[in-house]
């Protein structure tokens, strides 16, 4: 048995309330985030809302509004719903015209009906479903425009500062600042999207359009594919080509050799270096476990320190002008259109991975259930709130995403069988509708155990 399983006991042990309070926190809040966009539209519609439930099962505590909607938190805390009038379950698998009042049941009145979500037309209830959705994505967009005014988006050129030796970059012939202006006719600003698109890609062979000494050419290049664990056995895959980022200096005394040449002291490997500035050059860096070969090529106006014991560089190797990583503020405006254009982004690279998973090229294995989940935002929460806002971010567009589905249960099966009404004039029969749904449950079920059971065999083998 792995040791990774008591690692998680031993961390859920010492850890319980951080691990559990920010899943059900994270969770609440999308949950709820998600049904007050299927309500405020319901009511804008005009539609009665019966229950705000967060959680599911026995009612815990609430209270019921002016307009007889009530709001309760429920025991199993693993989703909600919000059940609308006339509908005979909170999934909106069927409905009634049948009213109970106390004790008798009777037809609904006129003025009930209006209020009814099954009686309006399919334009409203299409309006109501997608609400729950689309907020999920606005609301990750709003989480991610204030990351970016009032934190700042990491701005890193997207310049090879160095080439891993033996790396995929090498084998295509990329060279030390290089600067990748697109990768697949896709144009990119920054390093972290082409980490994002190498890491998501995986061994996919790509053209590289890159910037060299001012002529801009084409790399044909097909990065490694690595297999990965963390510390709680979870495995997953990623893209890797071998370029080093801009914001990269090289400690000297770890430099055991340049261009094959070993050295014994520190002293000798500063002067090597200092008489090849400006050169490509070889050097082989000690990381404790292992030795990286790396291809760099340091300007002389970069590494004026190397030259002055008293410089707080004497010991560093500058790759490039940039030391750190830069996060830019922005002003509203362009934090909401960089904050947009990420979530397009995430959302186009989560359909690529689930391409992937269903074409067999990513392993299924990386399908994460709600222990996988848990783990995360125990990780992002002892990270610190910036990161907990991130992983919320994220997770809340892959809940948006995952409801659009076209799969009965889903808001995207509803919406489905709405476009069928639409082009048809009038609803699919609710015998129809009552079979998809049973279908759609049961690969739902289906799915959250497979997905469940994934998280549990990587933490036990």
């Amino acid at each position: 048995m792995s040791s990774s399983i008591f690692d998680w006991f031993s961390l859920i042990a010492e850890n319980v309330w951080l691990y559990g309070g920010a899943f059900i926190l994270v969770l609440s809040i999308l949950v709820f985030v998600h049904e007050w966009g299927h309500y405020i539209v319901a009511r804008m519609c005009g539609v009665g809302v019966e229950s705000f439930s967060i959680g599911f099962g026995k009612e815990l505590f609430g209270r019921t509004d002016k307009n007889g909607t009530r709001w309760k938190f429920c025991l199993v805390p693993l989703g909600g719903y919000v059940k609308m009038f006339g509908d005979l379950d909170p999934a909106s698998a069927g409905h009634s015209d049948s009213v109970a009042d106390g004790e008798e049941v009777r037809e609904m009145t006129a003025e009930e009906r209006e209020q009814a979500f099954f009686a309006k037309p399919v334009r409203q209830r299409a309006a109501v479903v997608f609400a729950g959705p689309a907020i999920n994505f606005i609301f990750a967009i709003l989480i991610m425009t204030g990351i970016f005014m009032y934190y700042g988006q990491p701005i890193t050129p997207p310049v090879a500062s160095a080439v891993m030796g033996g790396s995929a970059a090498e084998r295509a012939g990329f060279q030390p600042h290089d600067e990748i202006i697109a990768i697949g006719g896709k144009k990119i600003r920054r390093f972290e999207e082409i980490r994002r698109e190498v890491m998501v890609g995986l061994d996919t062979e790509r053209t590289y359009t890159i910037r060299r000494n001012g002529e801009v050419i084409e790399i044909e290049a097909t990065p490694e594919k690595e297999e990965s664990e963390d510390r709680f056995g979870f495995k997953s895959s990623r893209g890797l080509l071998g370029l080093i980022s801009p914001g990269s200096a090289l400690q000297i005394e770890y430099i055991k050799s340049v261009d094959g040449v070993a050295y014994d002291s520190v002293d000798d490997v500063r002067a090597a270096i200092q008489s090849k500035l400006g050169q490509v050059i070889t050097i082989d860096l000690d990381r404790g476990k292992s030795v990286d070969v790396l291809h760099v090529k340091a300007l002389p106006e970069f590494n004026e320190g190397l030259s002055d014991p008293e410089s707080p560089t004497f010991g560093l190797l500058n790759l490039n002008d940039r030391n750190e990583e830069i996060y830019m503020k922005h002003t509203p405006f362009s934090a909401l259109v960089f904050a947009v254009d990420e979530t397009i982004t995430i959302t186009q690279s989560t359909l690529v991975a689930l391409g992937q998973m269903i074409t067999g090229v990513r392993s299924a294995q990386e399908l994460g259930g709600i222990i996988r989940i848990g783990a995360i935002a125990g990780d992002m929460a002892q990270s610190g709130v910036l990161a907990l806002l991130t992983f919320m971010a994220l997770l809340s567009i892959n809940l948006g995403l995952i409801n659009l589905f076209p799969i009965p249960m889903l808001d995207g099966g509803h919406l489905m069988f709405y476009a069928v009404e639409a082009i048809k004039g009038n609803p699919i029969s609710e015998q129809i509708q009552e079979y998809a749904f049973r279908l759609g449950l049961a690969l739902l079920v289906g799915i959250m155990l497979f997905a469940n059971l994934n998280d549990l065999l990587q933490l036990i083998l």
